[in-house]
């Protein structure tokens, strides 16, 4: 297939083309190389074709999907950002770039898309209280973040919870600007397939780590920022009590995941959207994160700080059985093995 990549000399798009030209696709890359992402000239497997363009501006996007069969929207602004001074930036990439790509595909005749989904969407994962059973904690209290208690407790008696596996029927629940937009592009794809009969998988990618992280920007995931930190010979600093339970997943499975979509999406009904979280099955807290990689960099000890941030959530981790059901698609990276190698990459 003759595949149009948004995004794909960034982290994720760089590793999805590699994985695609591989498998004997032809892949033209769309990316606006965004400077607080791109600190260095993209570097892209031979074989790709590459245009430097904005999926917010309409003629190039229309001029990119000329003669294309499926596209792979990677294209996003990401992380928590730094404030909500960045929330119109954040609508205008994700929202908006999103909405333009849309229009162009439904002119140009291109009615398969796998779109870069996040976890972000759900809020806090799911919980469990020994009283009232599953049940969505409300928003932490900045009174209680202060004195340290982080685990959010159930909002009818106050017990703790447990956490567990959010699966792609739970409610979502955005809690921050990013997140909001994340949704946003999903209600847009969605409107889209129905509207002119297309084809959408959404991939919900988890924690993404790997070679190629962006690194010292405050857009970067918390593994870039801990490996960043070990570079320097600094102790990471981990943020509440570094209890937070995440789904640590590897670049290469994230691509494998792309690749699965891509094949399987001309086979959905048209005018359908279907969504798949993208996890390792392997949780882990961001303590347990930052200690193998100090370990396997053979840097300073981790640590805590009881700082923490709004926007994050407790706890998220991913069940990633429909896209293995459904799609046959499987991790391949452990994490032992993933943060080893991601600890020393480049050192």
């Amino acid at each position: 297939m003759e595949i149009l990549l948004t995004g794909g000399a960034g982290f994720i798009g760089s590793a999805v083309a590699t994985q695609l030209l591989r498998s004997g696709h032809q892949v033209r890359v769309l990316d606006a190389l965004l400077p607080s992402v791109h600190r260095e000239p993209p570097v892209l497997p031979a074989g790709v074709e590459f245009r430097h363009g904005d999926v917010r501006d309409r003629d190039t996007v229309a001029s990119a999907l000329a003669e294309v069969d499926a596209v792979c929207h990677q294209a996003a602004m990401v992380g928590l950002g730094v404030d909500l001074d960045d929330a119109p930036e954040y609508a205008s990439c994700n929202d908006l770039g999103t909405a333009v790509l849309l229009a162009g595909m439904a002119r140009a005749g291109v009615r398969q898309l796998v779109l870069a989904g996040s976890m972000v969407v759900y809020g806090e994962g799911r919980h469990s209280c020994p009283r009232h059973g599953d049940i969505a904690p409300g928003p932490r209290l900045v009174a209680d973040l202060d004195a340290g208690r982080f685990e959010p407790p159930c909002p009818q008696c106050g017990a703790p919870l447990s956490p567990g596996l959010v699966t792609e029927d739970a409610p979502t629940d955005p809690r921050n600007v990013y997140a909001a937009t994340k949704l946003a592009q999903e209600h847009l794809a969605s409107s889209w397939a129905r509207a002119c009969g297309g084809r959408v998988l959404t991939l919900r990618y988890h924690n993404v780590y790997g070679p190629g992280m962006p690194r010292d920007t405050p857009y970067a995931g918390v593994a870039s920022l801990f490996r960043s930190a070990l570079a320097r010979g600094e102790a990471p600093r981990v943020f509440e009590d570094g209890g937070q339970r995440r789904d640590f997943v590897h670049v290469d499975d994230v691509a494998g995941a792309n690749l699965t979509a891509l094949t399987a999406v001309a086979e959905r009904p048209p005018g359908t959207a279907r969504v798949y979280n993208v996890g390792s099955g392997e949780p882990h807290t961001v303590g347990e994160l930052a200690t193998a990689l100090a370990t396997a960099h053979h840097g300073p000890a981790p640590v805590t700080t009881g700082q923490y941030r709004l926007g994050d959530v407790r706890h998220i981790t991913a069940d990633s059985g429909r896209l293995r059901r459904e799609l046959g698609w499987r991790p391949e990276v452990s994490f032992a093995a993933g943060m080893a190698a991601f600890a020393t990459a480049g050192a």
